[in-house]
């Protein structure tokens, strides 16, 4: 128990500390789960202290729990360049590599990272690794699931389907796709396999994040302090 008490101290002081580098005046990215939603409580005190903000939620649950919260929400038709972004992450490596999008809202947060300036991922230290492992979600168009199954094997992973626990069938993604789980027992390449993914047509997007290291600052929390660091920290 006292476990889960750190953990959650942890996510709470991490997401406390992302929330303190919004500035007036930003449009920022709001990512899915639970160490942003203490970014987003922390954010809803500011600005009833006077913070002008806008959001850009990448799921439903997001933009409910925003709105719960009051900031005030806007999409990427009306703002494609954001100042920042928000989210956690499942897995980081050294090389700033991570593993999101075990919720399942991968597809847009990847689309809201890639807009934003500065892209600001919040963990506690138990999601640091020295190497990516393990599931890897992937979007996958309903219509192509199977043939795309077919080909994320040939990549070295045991991939399954997502059900869901409290519904008959398969997780429906915000955008109506399902998610296909891949099992890895150790990504050598993580770049190379999210191009791979990538290129596997019925895919939407897969949860390998390589691409942002320029532009990303990780918050990890202990139920003690914050660290911080930025691309000066990147281990090749």
């Amino acid at each position: 128990m006292a476990g889960t008490t750190d953990a959650a101290a942890a996510k709470r002081a991490a997401g406390y500390m992302a929330a303190g580098m919004v500035e007036d005046g930003m449009v920022i990215g709001l990512g899915t789960g639970s160490t942003v939603y203490h970014a987003i409580e922390c954010l809803s005190g500011r600005i009833r202290e006077g913070l002008s903000v806008y959001g850009v939620p990448t799921s439903y649950q997001t933009a409910m729990r925003a709105r719960e919260y009051g900031i005030p929400l806007t999409t990427l038709d009306d703002n494609p360049v954001l100042d920042l972004a928000i989210d956690g992450a499942d897995q980081v490596d050294p090389g700033f590599r991570m593993i999101k999008g075990r919720g399942a809202a991968l597809t847009r947060e990847k689309c809201v990272a890639a807009a934003a300036f500065r892209f600001i991922v919040v963990v506690d230290e138990s999601k640091m690794v020295p190497k990516l492992s393990g599931t890897v979600p992937v979007e996958t168009l309903p219509f192509a699931t199977k043939p795309a199954m077919a080909q994320l094997r040939g990549l070295g992973c045991r991939p399954f389907i997502r059900e869901a626990v409290k519904k008959d069938g398969p997780v429906i993604t915000d955008n109506g796709n399902f998610i296909v789980d891949c099992q890895f027992n150790g990504i050598e390449d993580p770049g190379a396999i999210e191009a791979a993914i990538a290129a596997i047509p019925g895919v939407v997007e897969s949860g390998l994040f390589t691409r942002f290291q320029g532009n990303t600052t990780v918050i990890v929390g202990n139920d003690k302090k914050c660290g911080v660091l930025n691309s000066t920290n990147i281990i090749a």
